[in-house]
């Protein structure tokens, strides 16, 4: 595949009867349903979650004729089968896109209770992936497979049925213990991806049941019952001047991930890119400051590095629109930053993304355009002209 464009973040957007029906029957009532609103609008009902009517996601038309309401999978741009998609990438002028799932993906669809039923949803949705849409052109159709967040032995076998089926990708709604931090025992699933050749990123931030209410690290010390209530956490007091992604990332740093698994790298995308270089200042100066409290009172680590070493090595970021990030793309580091239409949502640049790239990239140097808007995605996901 001669590849010169490739969006590194856009959205399977489709309608949930394109794949349920290979749920197994004992689970079928409790899978995602397609409801259609009074208004004519397309939504799903899961159980667990309010009612999602479709609106942002399926906004691939001009500004001005945009509404948030009352959308229909019916003849939308993005929401159709392979062969519509493969012309609409054409028309956009991108030879491929690294789909990520549509409608909240696994975060929605955790809210099936019962484990099995869950785990039977996001195997069907991975079956689709394998044996219909990206069997289309396995080139140009990134689709990414889903994790579920059921503990490390589903998660390793979703993992291996995604990799043996062809596909570039997973995408992680949570660790893959299935705790509010990374720990070792999580490498047997990086290790696992490494040497399957599997990308893995994650969508934004990882957005697992209890990860805004569970700690941040493991502490191994107990903090005195006096202490400032940002200091019982302080990895969060380190993230501080993160967007979207930073905690995350820094909790795979001081997990001590990347010095067991030197050769590990995560993609976070949608993050943009402009914030990184004051984050990567800010979590050193932080780090400097708050390390040596943090290791006596709670035991957080110290790093053999600064936390923004780790960071620029090996971690990958998403942008979509970044004027500003494509300025400062020397301090967020042109090896890992890569463009994404984002089609068919709200802020794609479909179907003038060449325009876009054009006007954002005026004046760069085309070694370092080429990079962020298509040989870094080659890299990270294993392509090959």
């Amino acid at each position: 595949m001669d590849y010169s464009i490739i969006s590194a973040d856009s959205h399977l957007e489709i309608p949930v009867d394109r794949w349920v029906h290979r749920v197994p029957d004992e689970y079928r009532e409790r899978a995602p349903r397609g409801i259609r609103l009074a208004n004519g609008g397309d939504a799903w009902l899961v159980e667990g979650r309010p009612l999602w009517a479709v609106g942002l996601e399926l906004s691939g038309r001009p500004p001005e004729e945009y509404q948030p309401t009352g959308l229909s999978y019916q003849g939308a741009a993005g929401a159709g089968s392979p062969e519509q998609r493969l012309h609409e990438m054409e028309r956009d002028g991108v030879d491929a896109e690294v789909l990520f799932p549509g409608v909240g993906g696994a975060n929605f669809w955790r809210g099936i209770g019962e484990d099995n039923a869950y785990r039977a949803v996001i195997h069907a949705y991975n079956e689709f992936l394998v044996e219909d849409y990206v069997a289309a052109d396995p080139q140009r159709l990134l689709a990414l497979g889903l994790i579920p967040e059921t503990g490390i032995s589903a998660a390793l076998d979703e993992l291996r049925y995604c990799a043996k089926g062809g596909l570039k990708g997973v995408c992680l709604n949570g660790w893959p213990c299935g705790r509010s931090y990374p720990t070792e025992e999580d490498d047997v699933f990086w290790r696992e991806a490494m040497e399957l050749g599997i990308a893995v990123t994650v969508h934004i931030q990882l957005r697992y049941r209890g990860a805004t209410d569970g700690p941040a690290y493991p502490y191994p010390k107990v903090p005195p019952p006096d202490i400032h209530p940002q200091a019982a956490d302080p990895l969060r007091h380190l993230a501080a001047f993160d967007r979207r992604g930073g905690l995350n990332a820094l909790q795979l740093v001081f997990a001590g991930t990347f010095d067991r698994l030197p050769d590990f790298r995560i993609f976070f995308a949608e993050t943009y890119v402009g914030w990184l270089p004051i984050f990567f200042e800010q979590v050193d100066m932080l780090y400097e400051r708050t390390i040596h409290w943090a290791n006596e009172y709670v035991g957080l680590p110290i790093l053999d590095h600064n936390p923004s070493e780790y960071l620029r090595r090996h971690i990958y970021w998403g942008f979509v629109n970044d004027p500003f990030g494509v300025k400062v793309r020397a301090d967020v580091g042109i090896d890992r930053a890569m463009w994404s239409s984002d089609f068919p949502h709200s802020v794609t640049t479909w179907p003038d993304s060449g325009a876009a790239i054009d006007a954002m990239f005026a004046g760069v140097a085309p070694e370092e355009k080429a990079k962020m808007v298509c040989n870094n995605a080659m890299e990270f996901f294993g392509l090959r002209r």
